[in-house]
Parts: structure tokens; sequence; C-alpha cells
């Protein structure tokens, strides 16, 4: 039997096109069902939450959706869910790199074993690492138990990689202080590039987030012009 056929990803959902995914590319976004976090403030309840996961979709019906975008994309965008977590990611773009397109890596940075492997392998051209919070309150924010030396680790991979990368941070007004992004530019000192993400209010895995705000956008481009203290670039997206 096929590697390939060995180890199957839990596809949960695609979409097509997208411009702002991938900077710089046309891209199509791949999601993968699976997490080890629960992030209040995510915008995928039914792609972490086991019992809301909807059907799958086949590696096969991807694949050949590439093959009849060859001219048209540039890239794939994976993400999730926590794609790391999947025993085919690797398989699935040995795949997606033969049919000639660049790959980003959406990840919350868990598993620094299996970034180290995807990126000896030359199978990431982009990735992002999301960033929750500082590590002392990482289990409060993700309402999970979890090593803190393990993200640690994942981000001292990517920061001396050779592909490009960009940390960044979903901003909650009730959730994170100024005080803790300042602590997360500490964290990721020396990064090429660090975003502050606006969280916008719907969808959330625990519905009370529906009610939350971020902060004002002055607000966010001062808190990114603070954080360039730490960090080569800093935006607000």
């Amino acid at each position: 039997m096929s590697v390939y056929l060995r180890n199957k990803m839990r596809i949960g959902g695609f979409q097509s096109f997208t411009l702002i995914d991938y900077p710089g590319k046309r891209a199509c976004i791949v999601f993968t069902q699976g997490c080890n976090f629960r992030c209040p403030y995510c915008h995928n309840p039914d792609l972490v939450l086991p019992e809301c996961f909807g059907p799958t979709i086949s590696q096969e019906e991807i694949l050949s959706f590439l093959e009849k975008r060859k001219n048209k994309l540039e890239a794939v965008v994976i993400t999730g869910g926590e794609p790391t977590l999947q025993k085919g990611l690797g398989s699935f773009i040995e795949r997606v790199k033969e049919r000639g397109f660049l790959v980003k890596l959406d990840t919350n940075g868990y598993e620094p074993g299996v970034i180290k492997r995807l990126l000896e392998r030359g199978l990431v051209d982009y990735i992002a690492m999301d960033i929750k919070a500082p590590l002392e309150r990482y289990e409060e924010i993700t309402r999970s138990r979890l090593d803190v030396d393990r993200l640690r680790e994942s981000i001292e991979i990517i920061k001396n990689s050779s592909v490009d990368y960009e940390f960044r941070t979903t901003v909650v007004r009730d959730l994170l202080s100024k005080e803790d992004l300042l602590r997360i530019g500490l964290l990721i000192k020396g990064a090429k590039r660090y975003y502050l993400q606006r969280f916008y209010p719907k969808n959330t895995l625990d519905p009370d987030f529906t009610k939350k705000s971020t902060y004002r956008e002055e607000e966010l481009k001062g808190l990114a012009e603070e954080l360039k203290e730490y960090v080569n670039e800093c935006f607000v997206r």
C-alpha cells in the first residue's frame, strides 16, 4: 500500500482562492480538522471540536483541483485546526510540491519536531506561528494543559530557519494587556516579522466571546510601534 494511502489527513474545509493568506501569492487554503488548544476566541470551532466536525474532503479532490490550477495559483496554505497533528501532513505536502506549488504552513507551534522535519525536508516555503500569550499565561489563554518549552523551541526553530516566516497574535482586549503584548515581543525578540491581528467577534468557540472586542485602531498601531523595539517589522492586520 502506498505511503500516501496509509497516511491520510483529515481535511475539513477548502477555499479555492485567496490573495491575503500567503503574502504576495495567489493561493488556495486547506483546513485540517483537530486542534490541541481550546482558545475561546477561535473562529473555527467546526475544525477544533470533534463533536462539530463535518464531512472530510479527500486529498485526491484537492490534488485534482491543483492539477487544473497550475498556471493560475502559486501556492497552497495549510491551516486548521492544527495541521502539525496530522500524521499524513508531510506526505500530503510532498504531493502538493510535486505539482509545483509553494506551501505556507499555519501552526500553533506545539509540535517543534514536526516543524523541524518539514523545514529540513524543504517542504515549507513560508511559516506562520500563532503566539497566543506570554508563556506564563498560555494555559490560561488556550484553556489547555501544555509544556511551554515546546513553544519556545518552535520559536527558535522558525527564527533560525532559512524560510520566510511571521509570528502573529490575535488581540482580544479582555485577554491580553499592553504588558502581555510587550512580553510576547520580548519572547520573539529578533524575529523578522510580527503581526497584531484584530479580533472579530463572530463564530467563536466560546459563544461569550461574541461580546468581546479588540483594541482601537490607534491603540493597535501604537503597540505595533512599541513592539518594533523587539522585532524587525510589526504590523496590524
